[in-house]
């Protein structure tokens, strides 16, 4: 990182926390003439998160604060989310931007996502850029398709590629979640000619809370044998699936302590965590 000019930063660092999502179902029902495929999936945020930090430069100056393995600068998409708002708004305004990982990458729990709405969200407030939640959203989808959910900060029913939401209420859960040591490759599994595009589309009355099924589940585990072996170690405690397109895997119960009862009986060779499910996203009221 390049050593910042005398009176370049504002003088407080601010934290913000950029929780993990799961897909409580997802179903692809078909494909649009561009290649994206049509989807309906539930969204639930949970209290596992990455932690973003941000401080202000007044420079108009982009930069990273810390290191990201693997994540060269260009991809990085709370830099992107940065620079789009930057871009959009016209602010003459900069950031250092550091992120701390919890959030597996690959994993299908939304960190990157994640990470890029609450960039959004905190520097259209620390900027003063005054952008709406429904135009903070806009921008997030030229990031990706699951980013807009992180700014309306509701959990929701999703449809199109993802984007078209519906706010929901879902009941109070806690989740045992599993992230086998692997990433999942996002556009290797859409294209695979195994994957199922042809799901009847349901009515939001239709879903209810729990494990509804991933379409994407089958071609994973097919794939990626690891995934379905921690798949099958969590079934054996109750309905299982798998979030997003992998890697990690995951089931519900009532309680946080059934849940770390079913953790602690883990295999040394996985590894996982237990979270409680959100009622809305932690940073919902910076949009307001």
């Amino acid at each position: 990182m390049a050593q910042s000019e005398p009176g370049a930063m504002s003088s407080e660092a601010k934290v913000y926390p950029a929780p993990a999502k799961l897909n409580l179902m997802l179903r692809v029902v078909g494909r649009r003439a561009d290649g994206y495929h049509l989807l309906q999936t539930v969204f639930r945020f949970i209290d596992y998160a990455d932690t973003v930090t941000i401080r202000v430069r007044h420079d108009a100056r982009i930069e990273r604060g810390s290191e990201l393995p693997g994540v060269p600068v260009e991809s990085d998409l709370t830099i992107r989310a940065a620079r789009l708002l930057q871009e959009e708004t016209g602010s003459r305004m900069g950031a250092e931007i550091g992120v701390e990982k919890r959030i597996p990458m690959g994993g299908g729990l939304g960190g990157g996502s994640s990470d890029a709405a609450t960039v959004l969200l905190a520097l259209n407030r620390l900027w003063n850029t005054g952008l709406t939640r429904m135009e903070l959203a806009r921008l997030g989808l030229m990031l990706g398709a699951d980013v807009p959910v992180f700014i309306q900060g509701r959990n929701a029913f999703a449809e199109g590629i993802g984007e078209e939401l519906t706010a929901i209420d879902i009941p109070p859960a806690w989740y045992v979640v599993l992230t086998p040591a692997i990433a999942v490759p996002t556009a290797r599994v859409f294209a695979h000619p195994d994957l199922k595009r042809d799901a009847k589309a349901i009515r939001i009355r239709s879903f209810s809370a729990g494990v509804a099924g991933n379409d994407l589940q089958a071609v994973v585990c097919s794939e990626f044998p690891e995934v379905g072996r921690h798949l099958a170690w969590l079934e054996q405690h109750g309905p299982a699936m798998m979030t997003g397109s992998g890697a990690s895997v995951f089931a519900a119960f009532e309680s946080e302590r059934e849940a770390r009862a079913v953790l602690a009986e883990l295999p040394r060779d996985m590894r996982g965590f237990v979270a409680a499910g959100l009622e809305r996203h932690p940073l919902h009221a910076l949009a307001d």
